[in-house]
């Protein structure tokens, strides 16, 4: 087996080379657009191709041991690699609580061991919803969403105690692009949003006061890219609306007046205080009343809202030296609607609008 490079030999280059993982996700097209200007950016990709004529792809898989690359790859990579921005993980709630250990906390691992190889810096995008606490009774009824948010958090510790400088990012809910709505793949907010507008969605647990708490994805790559640019290494940045959150009523009016304007509004979903979500709402989908398509999407939205949404607002630290833009409560609003919109027009949305959406003036994502 070749020597670990030390970081006397290692080629430094004027431009800086980035391993990322996570390019296919949710924020992964958001982050290459971010990096790749002043990075040559390398990313480890699993099964599904990037295609992007910026980047070179290296084929890796986190539940691997040594992620799947054999010592020579593994040679390559720590001798060239500057900065490691590990944004992959497990996110389908349906999977075993196993297997989203074994890619958030076990690849985890695995990466921090290849950055500690390379001597490059760690930044690990966490999520702020590890401040949420999950139940006893949340836990047996969710387990996946359970094991996402304790996988999450351990693989926070694990970068603390790791012998590389680290960064966590703890993002919120994140949304389409600011601009178009679009995002790389559909997620449980947009299904949920999808649900509402079309009129499938009955009850919703929470009060109309409750914050939920979403940033669209360019203004979470742009934080991440400011703090790599800037050189910080080290500290616990949360990417999150913050104050500027929206309120639960303030998105289910926003999906009514979408539908409105492409037909009929639909009959507003009852929102159920959360203590009650336990107590009648779970046990009846558990019933016989219930078709299983519908116990299924009513249990999916019920499992969103009860990890998603929140009292008291998040920090954020968005806006601050070497971390984006903070967004404003109209910008967020405006986000919201775009991502709608790109609902709508792509599969599964609504086929054809009845009349054109006279889309508001854009709103400034500065504050």
């Amino acid at each position: 087996m070749p020597p670990e490079p030390s970081d006397q030999s290692r080629p430094r280059n004027q431009r800086p080379t980035l391993l990322l993982t996570g390019a296919a996700g949710v924020l992964g097209q958001a982050l290459v657009d971010e990096l790749c200007d002043d990075h040559d950016v390398i990313c480890l990709r699993h099964r599904t191709p990037l295609d992007d004529p910026r980047v070179r792809e290296v084929t890796a898989d986190l539940q691997a041991p040594g992620l799947g690359l054999s010592a020579a790859e593994r040679f390559a990579l720590t001798a060239e690699v500057d900065v490691v921005v590990h944004s992959a993980a497990a996110t389908n709630w349906r999977a075993t609580p196993a297997d989203i250990w074994r890619t958030n906390l076990d690849g985890t691992c695995s990466m921090l061991d290849l950055a500690a190889r390379a001597d490059a810096p760690f930044y690990y995008m966490s999520t702020a919803f590890v401040a949420n606490p999950v139940d006893a009774e949340e836990r047996q009824r969710f387990p996946g969403a359970a094991a996402y948010l304790a996988s999450k958090a351990a693989a926070e510790d694990a970068l603390r105690s790791a012998p590389v400088p680290g960064v966590v990012l703890r993002p919120s809910v994140v949304m389409g692009d600011s601009a178009t709505g679009r995002i790389a793949r559909m997620q449980g907010l947009t299904r949920a949003l999808g649900g509402i507008v079309k009129g499938q969605v009955p009850v919703l647990p929470g009060s109309p006061g409750t914050r939920i708490d979403m940033v669209p994805q360019d203004v979470v790559a742009r934080a991440v890219g400011d703090l790599v640019r800037a050189g910080v290494t080290e500290g616990e940045y949360w990417l999150t609306a913050g104050a500027a959150a929206i309120l639960q009523r303030e998105v289910v009016d926003v999906c009514l007046e979408f539908a409105e304007r492409h037909g009929e509004r639909p009959h507003p979903p009852r929102l159920i205080p959360l203590e009650a979500v336990h107590r009648l709402l779970l046990p009846l989908l558990e019933g016989p009343s219930f078709p299983e398509s519908v116990r299924r999407r009513l249990q999916d939205y019920a499992e969103l809202l009860l990890v998603f949404q929140r009292e008291l607002p998040f920090v954020s630290h968005l806006g601050t030296p070497h971390c984006g833009t903070a967004p404003t409560r109209a910008a967020i609003r405006s986000a919201l609607v775009r991502n709608v919109e790109c609902w709508a027009a792509g599969r599964g949305g609504l086929r054809r609008p009845r009349r054109p959406l006279t889309a508001s003036a854009p709103a400034e994502l500065a504050s």
